[in-house]
């Protein structure tokens, strides 16, 4: 029985999710997008109580991003270079 309440509540959670992303007026994809982007780098998903946990992702997840840009810059300048 708990079980089938878990499921009601997070197909609750998706369908105001979807209602909220998709009504006149809600925030523009790049708002969204950008939004999602600083949620994900700062870690707003990590599990606060454990400090480790928390900045762990935070760093890992900067550095990830900084390699990232690094690359694709590193691709840019190879592809304009025309060696």
């Amino acid at each position: 029985m708990a079980e089938r309440r878990d499921d009601e509540t997070e197909s609750r959670r998706i369908l105001e999710r979807v209602a909220q992303e998709t009504e006149p007026g809600g925030a523009s994809f790049i708002a969204r997008a950008a939004k999602d982007a600083r949620d994900r780098i700062t870690a707003a998903d990590a599990d606060r109580a454990d400090p480790i946990e928390y900045w762990g992702t935070r760093i890992g997840r900067t550095l990830g991003f900084l390699i990232a840009i690094g690359l694709l810059v590193w691709l840019v300048y190879a592809a304009t270079r025309g060696g």
